[in-house]
């Protein structure tokens, strides 16, 4: 009976510390997981239809509501636009490119890429249960890469093979600037935890290669690369203190 009394009083205290509502701001380190749909825009456009990125995250949320922080995210689709006509010089009159075996090669052709950079923002605690939760704005900038990435089937088609892919895949980077306008939510609870939002980049690239395979010249442009999308992501946060005053039920 001791010990069930005593673990009854555990659950209840454990109920107790996690019903609580704070009325006051805090500092927090919060870790995220994130994931956005992507539409493209100016040059990506040409090149690339929608795209997601799967990325994570790691900010530090005063408390005055500022949060700064580092981001990261790897970027994917499977629409190429080029991918139509860039392997033509390759191609017999069937449309097929032929492998070392005098067979059909199967060439897959998707979006790859990458984004990398520094964030700061500022969050207002309005239409939310807590003064850490609320509308959230956010700037960004640092290093955004895309390219086409060229899967050779069973690396038996020797004309997209190692480093041949290279004059292909028009590697492109350069710097971006991104915003953020949504909702963050911190539970009272400390259970639920997500933001939720529209995001915009606007990345200033050019190509890497000295030469591409398909035009036989180098591409010296320089791009407009747009991405306009939803981002919704998981918050894991650290606390580093209690709030001032709780209100327990």
């Amino acid at each position: 009976m001791k010990r069930f009394l005593v673990s009854i009083i555990f659950v209840i205290s454990f109920v107790i510390s996690y019903s609580q509502i704070s009325d006051s701001s805090i500092n927090v380190w919060q870790v995220s997981l994130n994931y956005s749909f992507q539409l493209p825009g100016g040059d990506m456009a040409e090149r690339f239809g929608v795209n997601s990125m799967v990325g994570t995250s790691a900010k530090f949320k005063t408390k005055k509501n500022w949060i700064i922080g580092l981001e990261g995210a790897f970027m994917f689709g499977g629409n190429i636009k080029d991918g139509t006509t860039m392997l033509d010089a390759l191609k017999t009159s069937n449309e097929q490119i032929i492998n070392e075996y005098g067979e059909y090669g199967i060439i897959l052709l998707s979006q790859r890429g990458f984004y990398i950079g520094a964030t700061a923002g500022k969050l207002f605690p309005v239409l939310s249960p807590n003064q850490n939760s609320g509308l959230f704005l956010n700037i960004g900038a640092g290093l955004l890469q895309h390219k086409i990435h060229i899967e050779n089937r069973n690396n038996n088609t020797p004309p997209v093979l190692g480093d041949y892919k290279k004059g292909y895949d028009k590697l492109s980077n350069g710097v971006a600037i991104n915003q953020f306008i949504g909702y963050q939510y911190l539970s009272n609870n400390k259970m639920l935890n997500f933001y939720v939002g529209l995001e915009f980049y606007q990345a200033f690239t050019r190509s890497r290669r000295d030469f591409d395979f398909d035009t036989r010249i180098q591409d010296t442009k320089n791009r407009l690369d747009l991405l306009y999308g939803i981002k919704a992501g998981w918050i894991l946060p650290l606390y580093q203190q209690s709030p001032d005053k709780f209100y327990y039920y």
